[in-house]
Protein backbone atom coordinates (compact mmCIF):
# COMPACT_ATOMS: atom_id res chain seq x y z
CA UNK A 1 0.00 0.00 0.00
CA UNK A 2 1.48 2.91 -0.77
CA UNK A 3 1.95 6.49 1.35
CA UNK A 4 -0.68 8.45 -0.49
CA UNK A 5 -3.51 5.58 -0.40
CA UNK A 6 -3.14 4.92 3.44
CA UNK A 7 -3.89 8.74 3.43
CA UNK A 8 -6.35 9.05 1.64
CA UNK A 9 -8.08 5.69 3.16
CA UNK A 10 -7.27 7.66 6.58
CA UNK A 11 -8.70 10.49 4.80
CA UNK A 12 -11.92 8.74 4.08
CA UNK A 13 -12.15 7.34 7.66
CA UNK A 14 -12.32 10.83 9.41
CA UNK A 15 -14.68 11.71 7.21
CA UNK A 16 -16.90 8.88 7.57
CA UNK A 17 -16.43 9.66 11.46
CA UNK A 18 -17.11 13.33 11.30
CA UNK A 19 -20.21 12.49 9.01
CA UNK A 20 -21.95 9.82 11.63
CA UNK A 21 -21.42 11.76 14.44
CA UNK A 22 -22.76 14.99 12.78
CA UNK A 23 -25.81 12.81 11.21
CA UNK A 24 -26.55 11.18 14.82
CA UNK A 25 -26.73 14.71 16.40
CA UNK A 26 -28.83 16.62 14.34
CA UNK A 27 -31.04 13.33 13.82
CA UNK A 28 -31.01 13.28 18.23
CA UNK A 29 -31.88 16.45 18.40
CA UNK A 30 -35.05 16.54 16.90
CA UNK A 31 -37.63 14.91 19.47
CA UNK A 32 -40.08 12.68 16.83
CA UNK A 33 -36.61 10.60 16.29
CA UNK A 34 -36.31 9.93 19.49
CA UNK A 35 -38.13 6.45 19.74
CA UNK A 36 -36.09 5.27 16.40
CA UNK A 37 -32.80 6.11 18.10
CA UNK A 38 -33.77 4.09 21.03
CA UNK A 39 -31.08 1.31 20.24
CA UNK A 40 -28.28 1.02 22.34
CA UNK A 41 -25.76 0.25 19.35
CA UNK A 42 -26.02 4.01 18.60
CA UNK A 43 -24.41 4.46 21.62
CA UNK A 44 -21.91 1.99 21.62
CA UNK A 45 -20.82 3.48 18.51
CA UNK A 46 -20.83 6.73 20.18
CA UNK A 47 -18.60 5.86 23.28
CA UNK A 48 -15.26 5.67 21.27
CA UNK A 49 -16.03 8.87 19.07
CA UNK A 50 -16.31 10.83 22.48
CA UNK A 51 -12.67 9.68 22.94
CA UNK A 52 -11.00 10.47 19.08
CA UNK A 53 -8.25 12.03 18.27
CA UNK A 54 -9.87 14.93 16.72
CA UNK A 55 -11.35 17.73 18.97
CA UNK A 56 -14.32 18.34 16.81
CA UNK A 57 -15.59 15.11 16.66
CA UNK A 58 -15.45 14.43 20.10
CA UNK A 59 -17.26 17.50 20.27
CA UNK A 60 -19.93 16.26 18.47
CA UNK A 61 -20.18 13.23 20.09
CA UNK A 62 -20.69 14.36 22.92
CA UNK A 63 -23.29 16.60 22.01
CA UNK A 64 -25.08 13.05 20.19
CA UNK A 65 -24.44 11.62 23.43
CA UNK A 66 -26.50 14.21 25.47
CA UNK A 67 -29.36 14.62 22.73
CA UNK A 68 -29.75 10.84 23.37
CA UNK A 69 -29.84 10.92 27.26
CA UNK A 70 -32.14 13.73 27.02
CA UNK A 71 -34.39 11.93 24.80
CA UNK A 72 -34.32 9.10 27.19
CA UNK A 73 -31.63 7.07 27.13
CA UNK A 74 -29.31 8.55 30.01
CA UNK A 75 -29.56 4.54 32.11
CA UNK A 76 -27.90 3.57 28.55
CA UNK A 77 -25.49 6.43 28.85
CA UNK A 78 -24.82 5.62 32.40
CA UNK A 79 -24.41 2.08 31.58
CA UNK A 80 -22.15 2.17 28.55
CA UNK A 81 -19.27 3.74 31.16
CA UNK A 82 -19.55 7.02 28.53
CA UNK A 83 -19.93 9.95 31.83
CA UNK A 84 -15.90 8.79 32.78
CA UNK A 85 -14.23 9.73 30.19
CA UNK A 86 -16.45 13.16 29.76
CA UNK A 87 -15.73 14.14 33.00
CA UNK A 88 -11.83 13.30 33.31
CA UNK A 89 -11.47 15.24 29.94
CA UNK A 90 -13.65 18.65 30.39
CA UNK A 91 -10.35 19.85 32.60
CA UNK A 92 -8.09 20.04 29.62
CA UNK A 93 -10.55 20.33 26.49
CA UNK A 94 -11.29 23.78 25.18
CA UNK A 95 -14.82 25.39 25.88
CA UNK A 96 -17.13 23.73 23.07
CA UNK A 97 -16.23 20.74 24.49
CA UNK A 98 -17.13 21.99 28.09
CA UNK A 99 -20.14 23.09 26.56
CA UNK A 100 -21.13 19.25 25.19
CA UNK A 101 -19.93 17.38 28.20
CA UNK A 102 -21.77 19.85 30.89
CA UNK A 103 -25.09 19.09 28.17
CA UNK A 104 -24.20 15.66 28.82
CA UNK A 105 -24.22 15.44 32.58
CA UNK A 106 -27.56 17.62 32.55
CA UNK A 107 -29.24 15.75 30.22
CA UNK A 108 -28.49 12.20 32.51
CA UNK A 109 -28.72 14.19 36.10
CA UNK A 110 -32.14 15.85 35.10
CA UNK A 111 -34.17 12.35 34.79
CA UNK A 112 -33.65 10.94 38.65
CA UNK A 113 -32.02 11.18 41.65
CA UNK A 114 -30.33 7.74 40.47
CA UNK A 115 -28.82 9.15 37.77
CA UNK A 116 -28.00 12.34 38.81
CA UNK A 117 -26.08 9.86 41.79
CA UNK A 118 -24.17 8.39 38.38
CA UNK A 119 -22.66 11.99 38.04
CA UNK A 120 -21.72 12.14 41.32
CA UNK A 121 -20.40 8.94 41.62
CA UNK A 122 -17.99 10.02 38.47
CA UNK A 123 -16.81 13.40 40.16
CA UNK A 124 -19.15 15.47 37.43
CA UNK A 125 -20.13 18.14 40.21
CA UNK A 126 -16.72 19.19 40.73
CA UNK A 127 -15.79 18.91 37.31
CA UNK A 128 -18.93 21.47 36.86
CA UNK A 129 -17.89 23.95 39.83
CA UNK A 130 -14.31 23.63 38.04
CA UNK A 131 -16.55 24.95 34.69
CA UNK A 132 -18.31 27.80 36.76
CA UNK A 133 -14.37 29.59 36.97
CA UNK A 134 -13.88 29.80 33.10
CA UNK A 135 -14.40 32.71 31.40
CA UNK A 136 -16.52 32.08 29.12
CA UNK A 137 -20.05 32.84 30.04
CA UNK A 138 -21.63 29.56 27.81
CA UNK A 139 -19.65 27.36 29.91
CA UNK A 140 -20.73 28.78 33.00
CA UNK A 141 -24.33 28.55 31.88
CA UNK A 142 -23.94 25.32 30.88
CA UNK A 143 -22.40 24.06 34.67
CA UNK A 144 -24.63 25.67 36.76
CA UNK A 145 -27.87 24.45 34.58
CA UNK A 146 -26.03 20.87 35.54
CA UNK A 147 -25.85 21.57 39.05
CA UNK A 148 -29.11 22.68 39.14
CA UNK A 149 -30.65 19.79 37.64
CA UNK A 150 -28.53 17.93 40.34
CA UNK A 151 -29.42 19.30 42.98
CA UNK A 152 -33.37 19.84 42.61
CA UNK A 153 -33.77 16.70 43.32
CA UNK A 154 -33.18 15.80 46.97
CA UNK A 155 -30.75 17.40 49.99
CA UNK A 156 -28.21 15.05 49.19
CA UNK A 157 -27.29 15.72 46.10
CA UNK A 158 -27.57 19.26 46.62
CA UNK A 159 -25.50 18.96 49.34
CA UNK A 160 -22.92 17.08 47.36
CA UNK A 161 -23.19 20.45 45.30
CA UNK A 162 -22.37 22.49 47.64
CA UNK A 163 -19.65 21.11 49.26
CA UNK A 164 -17.82 21.14 45.77
CA UNK A 165 -17.91 25.03 45.96
CA UNK A 166 -20.90 25.74 44.06
CA UNK A 167 -22.45 28.29 46.46
CA UNK A 168 -19.92 31.44 45.95
CA UNK A 169 -19.60 30.56 42.54
CA UNK A 170 -23.13 30.82 41.80
CA UNK A 171 -23.37 33.71 43.34
CA UNK A 172 -20.36 35.61 41.44
CA UNK A 173 -22.58 34.42 38.49
CA UNK A 174 -25.08 36.98 39.23
CA UNK A 175 -23.40 39.54 38.89
CA UNK A 176 -22.07 38.83 35.27
CA UNK A 177 -23.58 41.22 32.64
CA UNK A 178 -24.73 38.18 30.71
CA UNK A 179 -28.67 37.73 31.49
CA UNK A 180 -28.79 34.05 30.45
CA UNK A 181 -26.23 33.55 33.31
CA UNK A 182 -27.67 35.52 36.01
CA UNK A 183 -31.01 33.25 35.10
CA UNK A 184 -29.26 30.02 35.71
CA UNK A 185 -27.54 30.82 38.30
CA UNK A 186 -30.57 32.18 40.15
CA UNK A 187 -32.72 29.06 39.05
CA UNK A 188 -29.47 27.01 40.44
CA UNK A 189 -29.60 29.03 43.71
CA UNK A 190 -33.16 28.30 44.18
CA UNK A 191 -33.12 24.67 43.52
CA UNK A 192 -30.46 24.10 46.46
CA UNK A 193 -32.43 26.49 48.91
CA UNK A 194 -35.35 24.91 48.64
CA UNK A 195 -33.95 21.17 50.58
CA UNK A 196 -33.36 21.96 54.15
CA UNK A 197 -32.41 25.11 56.27
CA UNK A 198 -28.83 24.39 56.23
CA UNK A 199 -28.27 24.52 52.55
CA UNK A 200 -30.72 27.45 52.26
CA UNK A 201 -27.68 29.05 54.96
CA UNK A 202 -24.76 27.91 53.05
CA UNK A 203 -26.23 30.00 50.13
CA UNK A 204 -26.99 32.84 52.62
CA UNK A 205 -23.99 32.81 54.06
CA UNK A 206 -21.95 32.75 50.58
CA UNK A 207 -23.77 36.38 49.98
CA UNK A 208 -26.86 35.21 47.89
CA UNK A 209 -29.39 37.22 49.22
CA UNK A 210 -28.31 41.32 48.24
CA UNK A 211 -27.86 40.28 44.42
CA UNK A 212 -30.77 38.46 44.17
CA UNK A 213 -32.55 41.30 45.93
CA UNK A 214 -30.86 43.89 43.30
CA UNK A 215 -32.30 42.44 40.46
CA UNK A 216 -36.19 41.79 41.97
CA UNK A 217 -36.89 45.25 39.98
CA UNK A 218 -35.38 44.12 37.23
CA UNK A 219 -37.01 44.27 34.04
CA UNK A 220 -36.45 41.19 32.55
CA UNK A 221 -39.48 38.51 33.51
CA UNK A 222 -37.78 35.31 33.52
CA UNK A 223 -34.87 36.46 36.04
CA UNK A 224 -37.23 38.35 37.98
CA UNK A 225 -39.49 34.59 38.53
CA UNK A 226 -36.00 33.01 39.57
CA UNK A 227 -35.49 35.14 41.99
CA UNK A 228 -38.47 35.37 43.80
CA UNK A 229 -38.63 31.92 43.74
CA UNK A 230 -34.79 31.67 45.20
CA UNK A 231 -35.97 34.18 48.06
CA UNK A 232 -38.87 32.19 48.93
CA UNK A 233 -36.86 29.38 48.76
CA UNK A 234 -34.51 31.04 51.35
CA UNK A 235 -37.46 32.88 53.54
CA UNK A 236 -39.59 29.58 53.91
CA UNK A 237 -37.11 27.61 56.67
CA UNK A 238 -36.98 29.68 59.56
CA UNK A 239 -37.50 33.21 61.16
CA UNK A 240 -33.85 34.15 60.95
CA UNK A 241 -33.88 33.80 57.12
CA UNK A 242 -36.85 35.25 56.37
CA UNK A 243 -35.64 38.46 58.73
CA UNK A 244 -32.39 38.57 56.25
CA UNK A 245 -34.47 38.17 52.94
CA UNK A 246 -36.52 41.18 54.56
CA UNK A 247 -33.67 43.37 55.44
CA UNK A 248 -32.78 43.25 52.00
CA UNK A 249 -35.54 45.84 51.36
CA UNK A 250 -37.42 44.47 48.55
CA UNK A 251 -40.35 45.72 50.21
CA UNK A 252 -42.41 48.01 49.75
CA UNK A 253 -41.58 47.95 46.29
CA UNK A 254 -42.23 44.74 45.38
CA UNK A 255 -45.51 44.90 46.09
CA UNK A 256 -46.31 46.65 42.66
CA UNK A 257 -44.91 43.20 41.09
CA UNK A 258 -48.32 41.59 42.18
CA UNK A 259 -49.48 43.60 38.93
CA UNK A 260 -46.78 42.48 36.72
CA UNK A 261 -47.90 41.07 33.26
CA UNK A 262 -45.78 37.83 34.02
CA UNK A 263 -48.19 35.84 36.42
CA UNK A 264 -45.36 33.47 37.04
CA UNK A 265 -43.63 36.79 38.96
CA UNK A 266 -47.18 37.55 40.20
CA UNK A 267 -47.43 34.43 41.67
CA UNK A 268 -43.54 34.15 43.02
CA UNK A 269 -44.19 37.68 44.40
CA UNK A 270 -47.09 36.21 46.66
CA UNK A 271 -45.23 32.95 47.55
CA UNK A 272 -42.31 35.02 48.99
CA UNK A 273 -45.19 36.91 50.93
CA UNK A 274 -46.35 33.98 52.82
CA UNK A 275 -43.55 32.36 53.42
CA UNK A 276 -42.30 35.24 55.36
CA UNK A 277 -45.74 35.85 57.35
CA UNK A 278 -46.21 32.57 58.16
CA UNK A 279 -43.01 32.79 60.77
CA UNK A 280 -44.05 35.20 63.10
CA UNK A 281 -46.43 38.24 63.93
CA UNK A 282 -43.14 40.95 64.04
CA UNK A 283 -42.56 39.47 60.50
CA UNK A 284 -46.17 39.48 59.22
CA UNK A 285 -46.84 43.16 61.27
CA UNK A 286 -43.83 44.34 58.69
CA UNK A 287 -45.79 43.44 55.43
CA UNK A 288 -49.29 44.59 56.36
CA UNK A 289 -47.31 47.87 57.40
CA UNK A 290 -45.62 48.08 54.61
CA UNK A 291 -49.41 48.31 52.51
CA UNK A 292 -49.92 44.70 51.49
CA UNK A 293 -53.11 43.94 52.31
CA UNK A 294 -54.91 45.81 49.36
CA UNK A 295 -52.50 44.69 46.98
CA UNK A 296 -53.00 41.15 47.81
CA UNK A 297 -57.10 41.04 48.00
CA UNK A 298 -56.58 43.05 43.99
CA UNK A 299 -54.02 39.80 42.79
CA UNK A 300 -56.82 37.59 44.29
CA UNK A 301 -59.41 39.35 42.39
CA UNK A 302 -57.25 39.14 39.18
CA UNK A 303 -56.32 35.76 38.88
CA UNK A 304 -57.83 32.09 39.32
CA UNK A 305 -56.96 28.34 39.75
CA UNK A 306 -53.38 27.84 41.61
CA UNK A 307 -52.28 31.58 41.33
CA UNK A 308 -54.75 32.44 43.89
CA UNK A 309 -52.98 30.03 46.03
CA UNK A 310 -50.33 31.81 47.82
CA UNK A 311 -52.15 34.81 48.58
CA UNK A 312 -55.21 32.67 50.19
CA UNK A 313 -52.23 31.01 52.74
CA UNK A 314 -50.79 34.45 53.47
CA UNK A 315 -54.09 35.97 54.96
CA UNK A 316 -54.49 33.27 56.93
CA UNK A 317 -51.05 33.06 57.90
CA UNK A 318 -51.87 36.94 59.17
CA UNK A 319 -54.93 36.03 60.74
CA UNK A 320 -53.36 33.33 62.57
CA UNK A 321 -50.84 35.67 64.45
CA UNK A 322 -53.39 37.89 66.61
CA UNK A 323 -56.73 39.47 66.50
CA UNK A 324 -55.74 43.11 64.89
CA UNK A 325 -53.80 41.21 62.00
CA UNK A 326 -57.06 39.21 60.75
CA UNK A 327 -59.05 42.47 61.89
CA UNK A 328 -56.94 43.99 58.90
CA UNK A 329 -57.68 41.49 56.64
CA UNK A 330 -61.48 42.15 57.35
CA UNK A 331 -61.51 45.45 56.59
CA UNK A 332 -59.31 45.07 53.50
CA UNK A 333 -61.97 43.16 52.36
CA UNK A 334 -60.06 39.70 52.37
CA UNK A 335 -62.97 37.81 53.57
CA UNK A 336 -65.41 38.67 50.82
CA UNK A 337 -62.54 38.36 48.47
CA UNK A 338 -61.92 34.34 49.91
CA UNK A 339 -65.45 34.08 49.91
CA UNK A 340 -65.75 34.64 46.10
CA UNK A 341 -62.19 32.23 45.84
CA UNK A 342 -64.44 29.65 47.43
CA UNK A 343 -67.52 29.84 45.17
CA UNK A 344 -65.02 30.56 42.01
CA UNK A 345 -62.44 27.59 42.20
CA UNK A 346 -63.25 23.55 42.15
CA UNK A 347 -60.01 22.42 42.66
CA UNK A 348 -60.26 21.18 46.20
CA UNK A 349 -56.96 21.67 47.20
CA UNK A 350 -57.65 25.43 47.15
CA UNK A 351 -60.91 25.31 48.50
CA UNK A 352 -59.35 23.35 51.53
CA UNK A 353 -56.51 26.34 51.83
CA UNK A 354 -59.17 29.28 51.83
CA UNK A 355 -61.51 27.22 54.13
CA UNK A 356 -58.53 26.72 56.63
CA UNK A 357 -57.66 30.64 56.03
CA UNK A 358 -61.52 31.68 57.09
CA UNK A 359 -61.18 29.66 59.89
CA UNK A 360 -58.25 31.66 60.81
CA UNK A 361 -60.00 34.45 60.40
CA UNK A 362 -62.64 33.73 62.34
CA UNK A 363 -61.43 32.55 65.08
CA UNK A 364 -60.77 35.65 67.33
CA UNK A 365 -64.08 37.30 68.66
CA UNK A 366 -67.51 37.86 68.04
CA UNK A 367 -66.69 40.42 65.48
CA UNK A 368 -64.41 38.28 63.68
CA UNK A 369 -66.95 35.64 63.41
CA UNK A 370 -69.59 37.84 62.29
CA UNK A 371 -67.43 39.38 59.16
CA UNK A 372 -67.40 35.63 58.31
CA UNK A 373 -71.04 34.84 59.00
CA UNK A 374 -72.40 37.60 56.93
CA UNK A 375 -70.27 36.85 53.89
CA UNK A 376 -73.00 34.11 54.26
CA UNK A 377 -69.83 31.33 55.04
CA UNK A 378 -71.31 29.05 57.44
CA UNK A 379 -73.77 27.52 55.16
CA UNK A 380 -71.05 26.92 52.42
CA UNK A 381 -68.31 25.71 55.21
CA UNK A 382 -71.25 22.89 56.11
CA UNK A 383 -71.69 22.07 53.04
CA UNK A 384 -68.46 21.32 51.81
CA UNK A 385 -67.91 19.71 55.29
CA UNK A 386 -70.92 17.10 54.81
CA UNK A 387 -70.15 16.19 50.97
CA UNK A 388 -69.21 13.03 50.10
CA UNK A 389 -67.48 13.98 47.31
CA UNK A 390 -65.25 16.28 49.31
CA UNK A 391 -61.46 15.51 49.63
CA UNK A 392 -60.25 14.31 53.41
CA UNK A 393 -58.34 17.33 54.16
CA UNK A 394 -61.46 19.72 52.86
CA UNK A 395 -63.62 17.94 55.11
CA UNK A 396 -60.91 17.87 58.11
CA UNK A 397 -60.69 21.56 57.03
CA UNK A 398 -64.25 22.70 57.12
CA UNK A 399 -65.13 20.86 60.28
CA UNK A 400 -61.98 22.55 62.08
CA UNK A 401 -62.69 25.51 60.49
CA UNK A 402 -66.61 25.25 61.78
CA UNK A 403 -65.46 24.28 65.42
CA UNK A 404 -63.65 27.38 65.49
CA UNK A 405 -66.07 29.47 64.34
CA UNK A 406 -69.23 29.04 65.59
CA UNK A 407 -68.05 29.00 69.24
CA UNK A 408 -67.47 32.66 68.82
CA UNK A 409 -70.41 33.72 66.51
CA UNK A 410 -73.43 35.84 68.22
CA UNK A 411 -75.47 36.36 64.67
CA UNK A 412 -78.17 34.14 65.03
CA UNK A 413 -80.01 34.72 61.75
CA UNK A 414 -76.91 33.35 60.09
CA UNK A 415 -76.12 30.29 62.86
CA UNK A 416 -80.34 29.40 61.97
CA UNK A 417 -79.89 27.90 58.96
CA UNK A 418 -77.43 25.09 60.16
CA UNK A 419 -80.20 23.77 62.47
CA UNK A 420 -81.51 22.40 59.25
CA UNK A 421 -78.83 20.55 57.55
CA UNK A 422 -75.95 20.11 60.36
CA UNK A 423 -75.03 17.00 61.91
CA UNK A 424 -75.00 16.16 65.85
CA UNK A 425 -71.79 17.75 66.30
CA UNK A 426 -71.79 20.43 64.67
CA UNK A 427 -75.64 21.10 66.40
CA UNK A 428 -73.79 21.09 69.48
CA UNK A 429 -71.87 24.15 68.57
CA UNK A 430 -74.97 25.95 66.92
CA UNK A 431 -77.39 25.41 69.50
CA UNK A 432 -74.51 26.25 72.64
CA UNK A 433 -74.81 29.92 70.64
CA UNK A 434 -78.41 30.47 70.56
CA UNK A 435 -78.91 29.65 74.88
CA UNK A 436 -75.70 32.04 75.44
CA UNK A 437 -77.68 34.83 73.15
CA UNK A 438 -81.40 34.16 73.30
CA UNK A 439 -81.83 34.77 77.21
CA UNK A 440 -80.28 38.53 76.85
CA UNK A 441 -82.24 39.54 73.54
CA UNK A 442 -85.76 39.47 73.76
CA UNK A 443 -86.33 40.76 69.87
CA UNK A 444 -83.96 37.68 68.94
CA UNK A 445 -86.12 35.08 71.10
CA UNK A 446 -89.23 36.50 69.13
CA UNK A 447 -87.37 36.40 66.06
CA UNK A 448 -86.51 32.71 66.63
CA UNK A 449 -90.02 31.91 67.21
CA UNK A 450 -91.80 33.56 64.19
CA UNK A 451 -88.96 32.30 61.74
CA UNK A 452 -89.43 28.86 62.97
CA UNK A 453 -85.90 28.26 64.35
CA UNK A 454 -88.01 27.42 67.71
CA UNK A 455 -90.34 24.95 66.16
CA UNK A 456 -86.80 22.97 64.33
CA UNK A 457 -85.54 22.72 67.92
CA UNK A 458 -88.33 20.56 69.01
CA UNK A 459 -87.29 18.13 65.99
CA UNK A 460 -84.06 17.68 66.67
CA UNK A 461 -83.86 13.92 67.88
CA UNK A 462 -81.22 13.42 70.53
CA UNK A 463 -80.33 10.64 72.82
CA UNK A 464 -81.17 11.44 76.70
CA UNK A 465 -78.84 12.94 78.43
CA UNK A 466 -76.21 13.49 75.80
CA UNK A 467 -74.52 16.96 75.14
CA UNK A 468 -76.91 17.60 72.58
CA UNK A 469 -79.97 17.40 74.37
CA UNK A 470 -78.80 19.32 77.01
CA UNK A 471 -78.61 21.96 74.52
CA UNK A 472 -81.88 21.84 73.52
CA UNK A 473 -83.14 21.89 76.98
CA UNK A 474 -80.83 25.12 77.54
CA UNK A 475 -82.61 26.74 74.10
CA UNK A 476 -86.12 25.48 75.61
CA UNK A 477 -85.32 26.90 79.00
CA UNK A 478 -85.21 30.63 77.35
CA UNK A 479 -88.63 30.67 76.37
CA UNK A 480 -91.99 29.90 78.72
CA UNK A 481 -93.05 26.64 78.74
CA UNK A 482 -95.92 26.51 76.80
CA UNK A 483 -94.94 28.15 73.70
CA UNK A 484 -92.16 24.89 74.19
CA UNK A 485 -94.60 22.84 74.03
CA UNK A 486 -97.09 24.04 71.41
CA UNK A 487 -94.34 23.35 68.77
CA UNK A 488 -93.11 20.21 70.62
CA UNK A 489 -93.62 17.20 68.04
CA UNK A 490 -96.33 15.64 70.27
CA UNK A 491 -98.60 18.80 71.16
CA UNK A 492 -100.88 18.33 68.20
CA UNK A 493 -101.68 14.58 69.13
CA UNK A 494 -102.36 16.32 73.09
CA UNK A 495 -104.57 18.63 71.40
CA UNK A 496 -106.35 16.08 69.84
CA UNK A 497 -106.86 13.79 72.63
CA UNK A 498 -108.19 16.73 74.79
CA UNK A 499 -110.90 17.27 71.73
CA UNK A 500 -111.76 13.71 71.56
CA UNK A 501 -111.92 13.68 75.29
CA UNK A 502 -114.18 17.44 75.45
CA UNK A 503 -118.06 17.14 76.35
CA UNK A 504 -120.10 19.93 74.92
CA UNK A 505 -122.15 21.58 77.32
Amino acid sequence: MSQQHLIQVLGQFQKARVQFVQSIADLASRPENAEQLQNPEVLSLLRPLTMDVDPRIQQTAALAVGHLADQGLAQAVVKEDILPHLVQSMASHNRSYKKAASFVLRAVAKHSPEMSQAVVGCRGVEALVLCLEEFDPKVKEAAAWALGCIAGHNASLSQSVVEAGAARLLVLCLLEPEMDLKRIAASTICDICKHTPKLAQTVVDAGAIAPLARFALSRDAKLKRQVFSALSNISKHSSSLAEMVMEAEIFPAALALLRDPDESVRKNVATLMQEVVKHSLELSEDIVNFGALAPVTDYLAGCRGGLRLPAIVMLGYLATHSESLAMAVIRSKGVSQLALCLSEESEQKIQAATVWSIGQIGQHTPDHAEAVATANLLPKLLQLYMDASSSKELQVQSQKALESILPKCTCLSALEPLLYDAPSNILKLVLCQFSKVLPHDSKARRLFVTSGGLKKVQEIEAEPDSALQEHINAVNNCFPEEIVRFYSLNHPDVLLQKLENHQPV
